[in-house]
């Protein structure tokens, strides 16, 4: 277990002690020194020597720069992300705690699925502020930087965003030229290639090419293995002048052999009793599925247009139009006990389905006295989204799969059955209308005020394969206020409120089952979240210093009453989380560099009409959660780098049976740089090669990558 004191605490006392902790360090002496210079809203300017982290979100919704904001905001640049070789979304994502992973069940697709601070997030991923709902494995590719907002941010997004959002930040075409290769090698058949050329061209205008080719053996997984490329042009015209227009096309595809893992015990194995809702004693490389069956094909487009207008010097607009689809077509074995050592496979999820948006965004940013006592920032939006989901049914045919044996599985064996499309389908059509505006006001030297009103119109048509068609329409204002207090130009103390909901038909699926949140009747549930932290930039303003109490309570939760013949869900239960966070990033001193945080979770169901579920912890919610990266510059030519991460025990399910053990994992670079153009560098990732579980599920749960070794060399021309 992580050796935190707080732990120890009673949990009521944490928060407060906490809370005393941050009101001493600002209160010390060298929090409370503050400039007697005339205000300007415009930072000083000051040589930042050996930052090599972006600190701020390239998220137009955010007016003021990342310390004057009353949230918490993690930003993963892309020099972060290449020294760690990321090379998924999971990847990038262990920058950042207070994050856990799931497994796909439950009704949904396979691929990034995640909750923050508690909550599911799996709907809350963006791409330049628009939507992405469809379900497959993000690849970092051609993604400039990767924005995780804590706390609501239903102002901002909409539906959703209980405990977060991300935002995905994609590469775009600048006016400098510039032309990178990657070419990397490694263990388990690793093999990647990219390539991003950046050119400018006449008249303002520049174009960028993002390419990529990646493969992979699963490390600590048999049979598993993932293969994907993908190609991301865009163009830009106006570069640098007052009207700019940016075009792009992304397109990734993936040819995988997925993995749903590794049953958990059930408390009625006799044999295994010793193991009851716990991992098996097997070897965590087993696979459980058939190499005839089991296969997953996804693959994603995107084309985007971007106008961005600059009327006055205090006043512009910028309007981003996207459509984006993904097709899935996959088959996974689900594993499940049959008798005691015997593993069934006839539980498989094959998933047919097509996911399509088409997005609109408008934003008007009006700057009201700038640099002057009273000055306002002003954003106004409009979005338009059209949301369709195709999920074609399928049959099966033939003789159902062979089940296996637990300790020895055979992947190889023959399979009879065969599943074909019946040729029904059942389709979700959404639409959906929001109107924001937001505003932060100078009203002194010291201080700022700031908030935000959303107002969103969601409507759903569902039409089930056979079934009935249901329909769903909710309407819902969201609210944001904070107060940043400014003891000094390089630090903030802020006071942040916010609320968020979650309709019943947020994952486009309505049912009259009733166990579903999906029920037609069902109201939004609703969340409210309050935020106390301090923001400072240290040495120079070279080091980002974060630390930040909240509180999050769901005040509707859905619930089911267990002894009631019915079983319908109503909005009785009320959930609540809370805890605190600290980061830290920057240079420390001239040879080394840091980016590290750490997250404590307290999670409590309050009330239930199931009597049992009150004082229990929300599933996917470790208490600890700690993450750290952090170089050393030799000399000019040698750097070593060092990364750990900490997840603490997690519960899968809000019935806290069956607990995923904590665990550590650790992982090392070396890179040489040998001229101005070429680059080597060695990761090792999972350095002692671990077996842990990284995805929980309700059924099984699928171990974490073992340990690659992974030899890249970078090469720009």
């Amino acid at each position: 277990m992580l050796p935190i004191p707080l732990k120890q605490l009673p949990k009521d006392l944490r928060l407060t002690t906490l809370a005393l902790s941050i009101a001493s360090v600002i209160s010390s002496p060298s929090f409370a020194q503050t400039s007697s210079t005339e205000y300007n809203s415009t930072p000083e300017e000051i040589e930042v020597i050996g930052l090599p982290y972006n600190r701020d979100p390239a998220s137009t919704r955010f007016t003021r720069s990342i310390l004057d904001t009353a949230q918490t905001i993690n930003v993963i640049p892309k020099n972060l992300i290449e020294e760690r070789s990321a090379t998924t979304l999971r990847d990038v994502l262990r920058n950042v705690s207070g994050i856990s992973m799931q497994a796909g069940e439950g009704g949904t697709p396979a691929g990034d699925q995640l909750s923050i601070r508690g909550h599911s997030a799996r709907t809350d991923i963006f791409v330049d502020n628009v939507r992405d709902f469809g379900g497959y494995t993000r690849d970092p590719f051609n993604l400039e930087q990767v924005e995780v907002v804590k706390g609501p941010s239903s102002d901002y997004s909409g539906r959703g965003s209980t405990g977060g959002s991300i935002n995905l930040v994609s590469k775009a075409p600048t006016l400098e030229n510039s032309a990178n290769s990657n070419i990397g090698i490694g263990s388990d058949n690793y093999g990647r290639v990219s390539l991003d050329i950046n050119r400018a061209l006449q008249g303002n205008t520049a174009g960028r090419l993002n390419m990529m080719y990646h493969a992979q053996d699963t490390a600590g997984r048999d049979e598993v293995n993932t293969s994907r490329w993908g190609i991301a042009p865009s163009l830009a015209f106006g570069l640098e002048t007052d009207t700019s227009l940016t075009l792009g096309l992304f397109h990734l595809e993936q040819d995988n052999l997925p993995d749903y893992g590794i049953p958990w015990v059930s408390d009625s194995n006799v044999t295994l009793a010793a193991y009851a809702d716990q991992a098996p004693p097997v070897d965590f490389s087993n696979w459980y599925g058939l190499l005839q069956r089991d296969f997953e094909e996804v693959a994603t487009t995107m084309a985007t247009a971007r106008v961005d207008h600059t009327i006055s010097s205090n006043l512009s607009v910028s309007n981003i139009s996207r459509w984006g689809i993904t097709d899935r077509d996959s088959m996974i074995t689900a594993p499940r006990f049959l008798t005691d050592t015997t593993i069934r496979r006839s539980d498989e999820k094959y998933r047919d389905q097509e996911d399509e948006i088409l997005s609109n965004q408008t934003n008007l940013r009006w700057d009201i006295r700038p640099g002057e006592i009273g000055e306002q920032r002003i954003l106004l939006g409009l979005e338009l989204n059209k949301e369709n989901e195709i999920r074609y049914t399928q049959a099966l045919t033939g003789i159902d799969s062979p089940a296996t044996d637990l300790y020895n599985p055979t992947p190889q064996d023959s399979y009879l059955e065969n599943y074909q499309r019946t040729g029904g389908f059942s389709e979700a059509d959404s639409r959906s209308v929001a109107v924001y505006a937001s505003d932060s006001i100078q009203v002194s030297e010291k201080w700022q005020v700031n908030g935000g009103l959303r107002w969103d119109s969601f409507k759903l048509d569902y039409t089930p394969d056979g079934g009935t068609a249901l329909d769903r329409t909710d309407s819902m204002l969201s609210y944001r206020a904070g107060l940043v207090y400014k003891p000094a130009r390089e630090g903030s103390v802020y006071l942040g409120y916010g609320t968020s909901f979650n309709p019943s038909a947020e994952t486009l699926s309505l049912t009259n089952s009733s166990r579903s949140p999906g029920l037609p009747n069902l109201d939004p549930e609703e969340s409210r979240t309050v935020e106390l932290g301090i923001k400072w930039e240290l040495m120079d303003r070279r080091v980002f210093a974060t630390a930040a109490l909240f509180r999050t309570d769901k005040t509707n939760a859905r619930t089911q009453d267990p002894t009631d013949p019915n079983d319908l869900l109503v909005l009785e239960g009320e959930q609540r989380v809370q805890g605190f966070e600290l980061g830290l990033s920057g240079a420390i001193g001239k040879a080394v560099n840091v980016s590290a945080g750490y997250t404590f979770l307290d999670t409590e169901i309050r009330d239930s009409l199931d009597i049992t579920e009150i004082g229990k912890e929300l599933s996917n919610s470790p208490e600890n959660s700690f993450n750290f990266w952090g170089t050393y510059d030799v000399q000019d030519k040698l750097q070593f780098g060092l990364g750990m991460q900490f997840i603490d025990d997690r519960y899968n399910s809000i019935a806290n049976t069956r607990t995923a053990p904590s665990y550590w994992v650790y992982e090392a670079s070396v890179a040489y740089m040998v001229n101005e153009r070429l680059n080597l560098r060695l990761n090792i990732q999972n350095l002692t090669d671990e077996e842990y579980i990284d995805y929980v599920g309700g059924g099984h749960f699928i171990p974490g990558i073992g340990r690659v070794a992974m030899l890249s060399t970078s090469f720009s021309f």
